[in-house]
């Protein structure tokens, strides 16, 4: 019921729309009861019974009773039948039926109009908050997530909400509405007759109940195995250019296809679960029905019974049977739900997930950058007691360039990571002119950075808007002034589209030299005070790391830089090198000076036949 309540919460915002909902759904049913009404006036023309019946001569005035109300409806028939022929009062009877039909139906659909507001704003807002979510998350929060099974949860799992819970939002709004008026209109007819149904319907909600419980937890373990399958085909498009080159599409069609199973089995069994809650609620519907028919047969029957005349009782077999529609949608909508409920929990992990990166109240404001970074006795794990980076002191001067190097897995990465705060050090403190980062307010502090890594990010969209890609209000004329800088306008100028030419997924219709350069473009065009570049030049080759390093010499002039460095060539000028090893600083210096040490540094020069 909790995780039901959090999607019913999304409605609060649509609640002028629910009003307007119930208020149709309302006059739906009150049109329905009307029409069903007109079966005993229909009757009692037909087979000539209006004569047997105790019709009041004169009005007898509205009374909120059960003889109140049958002593008024008899006084209406007996008019019709007074002033007209029979021929005429059926006539009239069926011109009524039609009309009353006409306004329900009007009805039911203005209540569906206004309900389609509710469901695809409150289905808008789910996708917006689980996407504003899946962006704010740490890091950390994705290195044990598979990307297949996030994207499920924002597609998939939204989707079957859609389908179930809010599906049932029709039936919260309208059912308990018409099961409570034809319950009313029941007992006014036959108050006895009524109180023993009621005591059969809720056999209905039992069983269907069990199913539902059963189905939400089959369809929790299908949206996981979906979510596995959509991870495998993401990882297969990725790296489709390995599977082909390893003869590995005979390996990866046989995982895909065992995984592929699984979810197929755990589908046919959810599917048969849920279509067994229609089958199982109409059986039991028509078992309470026979039950209704024989107990009201034997009220009609006996003689020394005046509660219940033939006509009646054929009256209220029908709304008997329009009252069960509601029952069993009930029913039906509450297996529904728990197959929903499952999805809903899946989002609410998402949703719920701690934001480890957080941003303290009243956060310090700061567009500038004066003096210097310093980090101040920084330690670091991802994992307990598996310490990455340990009691780590160092100062970056404003205008400084400082190049870290070292061997694969010491930490260069995790160090230059902890100061745009993509995460938080576990120890010590990071300062920008004397302010600890965590007081700074989140989008000031990465607005003072800007971030070329090894593995280029693009987007599938124009040159244009990669290059100006988070930044509003820029000029064509700034834009090309930073492909200039970057070496971009070179390869640009000669494509047929120019800047407004799509680069494809990730940037595949361009080289990795281009792909590079346009990244560099897109931090040259946003021009923060701190350079942070990873192994920016590391996968490229020998021609296209020179075009690039040029680029990356433009891009650094003027700025403070922190280089991660894998060939040693590229950093060889750098104002100051530091040599990360095992997460703590073992050498510092510039390149003469470290060199001459014959240390760590010399090693890794020497393994790249440097000089």
């Amino acid at each position: 019921m909790k995780s039901f309540l959090k999607i019913v919460r999304y409605v609060y915002p649509y609640w002028g729309y629910a009003l307007l909902n119930i208020l149709f759904n309302m006059l739906s049913v009150i049109f329905s009861l009307f029409s069903l009404t007109m079966i005993v006036p229909f009757l009692q023309i037909l087979f000539e019974t209006t004569e047997k019946l105790p019709i009041p001569t004169s009005y007898p005035g509205f009374e909120m009773s059960r003889e109140g109300l049958t002593d008024l409806f008899y006084y209406g028939i007996n008019q019709l039948m007074v002033e007209n022929s029979k021929v005429e009062s059926l006539l009239w009877v069926c011109l009524f039926v039609v009309v009353m039909f006409f306004f329900k139906n009007f009805c039911r659909y203005m209540a569906m109009f206004f309900i389609a507001p509710i469901r695809n704003g409150v289905l808008r807002d789910l996708r917006n908050d689980i996407y504003k979510k899946i962006t704010i998350l740490p890091l950390s929060y994705y290195t044990s997530k598979r990307k297949g099974d996030i994207l499920t949860r924002i597609t998939s799992d939204v989707q079957e909400i859609e389908w179930s819970i809010l599906n049932t939002l029709v039936m919260i709004f309208r059912d308990p509405l018409a099961i409570l008026m034809f319950l009313g209109s029941l007992f006014i007819v036959s108050p006895r007759l009524t109180l023993f149904s009621l005591v059969l319907l809720p056999i209905t909600a039992i069983f269907i109940g069990r199913v539902g419980q059963s189905l939400r937890r089959t369809s929790a373990k299908a949206q996981g195995k979906l979510g596995d399958l959509l991870s495998i085909i993401e990882e297969s498009i990725s790296g489709l250019r390995i599977i082909k080159a390893f003869n590995a599409i005979g390996f990866s069609n046989k995982k895909f296809q065992e995984n592929n199973e699984e979810y197929t089995k755990i589908g046919i069994r959810m599917y048969r679960k849920k279509d067994l809650a229609s089958p199982l609620s109409e059986f039991l519907s028509i078992m309470v029905m026979v039950v209704i028919l024989w107990f009201g047969g034997k009220l009609v029957l006996d003689p020394n019974s005046d509660s219940l005349s033939p006509d009646l009782f054929i009256m209220y077999i029908l709304v008997f049977s329009q009252l069960i529609v509601p029952v069993k949608s009930f029913a039906t909508s509450f297996s529904n739900i728990q197959k929903g409920i499952a999805s809903n929990n899946r989002i609410q992990e998402v949703l719920e997930a701690k934001e480890l990166i957080v941003e303290k109240e009243n956060a310090l404001e700061k567009t500038n950058f004066e003096e210097n970074i310093e980090y101040k006795d920084v330690f670091f794990e991802y994992e307990e007691n598996k310490p990455v980076l340990k009691t780590i002191n160092l100062k970056v001067k404003k205008g400084e360039t400082l190049a870290v190097v070292g061997p694969s897995g010491g930490g260069k990465s995790t160090l230059v990571d902890l100061l745009p705060r993509f995460y938080d050090c576990v120890g010590g403190e990071i300062s920008i002119d004397g302010n600890d980062i965590k007081d700074l307010r989140i989008d000031h502090l990465r607005g003072l950075m800007g971030v070329v890594t090894q593995e280029t990010i693009l987007f599938n969209d124009s040159i244009y808007n990669n290059i100006a890609f988070g930044m509003k209000g820029v000029s064509e004329e700034d834009i090309v002034k930073a492909a200039k800088i970057a070496n971009v306008h070179e390869f640009v100028e000669i494509l047929e589209k120019g800047y407004e030419t799509n680069i494809g997924d990730r940037g595949a219709k361009l080289s990795g030299g281009q792909r590079q350069r346009l990244s560099i473009a897109r931090a040259v065009l946003k021009n923060p005070p701190i350079m942070i570049l990873d192994e920016a030049t590391s996968s490229l080759d020998t021609e296209s790391e020179q075009i690039v390093q040029n680029a990356l010499d433009n891009l650094m002039k003027n700025h403070t830089s922190i280089v991660i460095a894998h060939r040693l060539s590229t950093i060889k000028n750098a104002d100051r090198i530091i040599v990360i090893d095992k997460g703590e600083i073992v050498e510092e210096g510039k390149h003469d000076d470290l060199f001459s040490q014959k240390g760590l540094y010399k090693k890794l020069c020497d393994l790249q036949s440097f000089s």
